[in-house]
């Protein structure tokens, strides 16, 4: 245990190389108060620097977001890139853009300066802009690396620092490992070279992304009626631009959300997903009598999507718009590899097989799905899709939206909407059902007993169910690296994914069933949603949770 006198000490010391005013004030503060519980939150631990980089609270102390920590995540990717590029000829040079939350300009500028500086030639975007346009920068640009400051859905109060390198994917293992040591090698930031020579970029690249997004449809209907929401966040510039480049009428852009504002007022998490997070987009649909509904995060890497049923509005789930996106690119007759996380739907695999196409399931992130080099379209069911791997090997929710409105146009055009097509889809191959059972916990031993449940004496039958397989997938599934996990297999195509959440202390259990459609979808429907019921029920209760 850390003695107060140390813990002052480490205090005093982070202080004394604290560049930004308000922190310091805020960590002398707490000082003066002599607020020992406060100070330990903060020194304690560290953020770690792992396959999502960074991510926290912003505030003062190692386990905060601050300019002290980017300044050493800078410095230290700085020197993994220069060791990489060592005997190459060449100097390395990294991409940096932000979106519009609080201190993300400036954690960007201090990249800049601390890159250029150690010898990285550092590109700027000019403003604030989406995700999916620093993942294209990169190739367009040629660079060894790129930064975004972003933390994507996460509440008002954080903000993130995503590391990719030169093939436009997040960066995975042991990439990771290798840029966390070179981070846990940094001096003090106050003595780090530092300099304004980086280059500020201009509207080109952010032009250069939107015609690659408008190049993708085809030259069908155009008519759709749409309402959009960036969720407080930078996507609806970029998306309107594309949207009217590419010949669709305009959006109707939900107002009270439209501009981007780090506090997000109007919600309570910035993220889609959320409840009540889409109501005011729902209103504005019904106002408008619109077709669908879209919805961007807060940087734009993932979309959602709302479909008119009737008189009213349902939101589709992720599992569901992938599973659109993919019939829309394999009936094109896009070719290539087709990939899903693992815990995704499998339906993604009949869809490929039935037009020749291999599938890939990989581990949860986008960083993983970037890997496969053969990839025409991935997707993860919580919103993240790439419809275009050629743009950026990354979720892209600027492009995926514009090609959720080429669908819904030619749906349109021949009198039917997505729900009709997805039913067409479910009568081919099933209807796959999916939800979550998630559970927060504050202690997190409730997680790794539920994990040794299943591990050691898994279920036989869940939710009338046998289980025909059980699979730790710590041990490697299917080639996959090793990771916290058990798939259970179950009778009829179901199975049950549970993991550990790696953001959150949740538990998380992915399940999936299928139910041919012999008679009506809708009581194929009902079938599907009585089994997960059953499922869920039986598997809180042998997880004690």
């Amino acid at each position: 245990m850390t003695t107060d006198t140390d813990l002052i000490a480490r205090a005093h010391d982070w202080l004394s190389q604290d560049p930004d005013p308000v922190t310091r004030d805020e960590l002398q503060a707490l000082i003066d108060a002599d607020d020992t519980d406060a100070l330990q939150d903060r020194f304690s631990e560290r953020l770690q620097f792992g396959t999502a980089g960074l991510r926290g609270a912003l505030g003062a102390g190692p386990n905060r977001m601050n300019r002290v920590i980017v300044a050493q995540a800078a410095a230290g990717l700085a020197a993994y890139l220069l060791e990489q590029a060592s005997g190459a000829g060449e100097r390395p040079s990294v991409v940096v853009g932000y979106d519009a939350r609080h201190n993300s300009d400036v954690f960007a500028r201090d990249t800049a300066e601390i890159m250029e500086g150690a010898g990285v030639h550092a590109l700027l975007l000019p403003t604030h802009l989406p995700t999916p346009v620093l993942a294209f920068a990169i190739r367009h640009l040629g660079c060894s690396a790129g930064v975004m400051v972003t933390a994507s859905h996460n509440p008002p109060q954080d903000n993130g620092y995503k590391v990719y390198l030169e093939d436009s994917s997040q960066i995975v293992p042991p990439a990771d490992a290798d840029i966390s040591d070179a981070i846990d090698a940094v001096g003090r930031v106050d003595e780090m070279p530092r300099s304004d020579g980086y280059e500020t970029l201009g509207d080109d690249v952010a032009t250069a992304y939107v015609d690659a997004v408008v190049a993708l449809p085809g030259d069908g209907p155009r008519e759709v009626v749409a309402v959009y929401t960036p969720m407080h966040g930078v996507g609806r510039d970029t998306l309107v631009e594309a949207v009217a480049k590419a010949g669709f009428p305009p959006l109707h852009v939900v107002r009270e959300q439209g501009d981007p504002d780090p506090d997000f007022p109007t919600v309570v998490f910035p993220n889609p997903e959320e409840p009540g997070a889409m109501d005011l987009a729902l209103k504005l649909a019904s106002e408008v009598g619109a077709d669908v509904i879209v919805a961007n995060d807060p940087d734009a890497d993932r979309c959602a999507v709302g479909v008119r049923e009737g008189e009213s509005y349902r939101m589709l789930t992720g599992d569901q718009v992938g599973v659109l996106l993919a019939d829309f690119l394999l009936r094109r007759g896009v070719e290539g590899t087709y990939g899903s996380s693992i815990v995704s739907s499998d339906l993604l695999g009949r869809q490929a097989a039935a037009f020749g196409q291999p599938w890939e399931q990989t581990l949860t992130g986008f960083k993983w799905l970037g890997k496969i080099p053969t990839l025409v379209f991935g997707y993860e069911e919580a919103l993240g899709y790439s419809v275009a791997p050629d743009i950026a090997r990354d979720k892209d929710g600027v492009s995926a939206i514009v090609t959720v409105l080429e669908m819904a146009a030619q749906l349109k055009a021949d009198g039917r909407t997505l729900i009709d097509r997805l039913d067409d889809i479910y009568r081919e191959h099933g209807l796959h059902g999916t939800s979550q059972l998630s559970v927060r916990v504050d202690d997190l031993s409730i997680i790794s007993r539920a994990m040794d449940v299943l591990r050691t004496s898994p279920p036989t039958v869940l939710g009338g169910l046998d289980v025909t397989s059980v699979d730790d997938l710590a041990e490697g599934y299917h080639g996959l690296p090793p990771t916290d996990g058990i798939r259970l297999g179950l009778d009829g195509g179901a199975r049950i994914i549970a993991r550990p959440s790696g953001t959150e202390p949740k538990l998380k259990c992915y399940i999936e069933v299928v139910v041919p459609v012999t008679d009506s979808i809708d009581v194929a429907r009902r079938t599907a949603d009585e089994q997960i019921a059953a499922i869920k029920t039986d598997l809180a209760a042998t997880l004690g949770i």
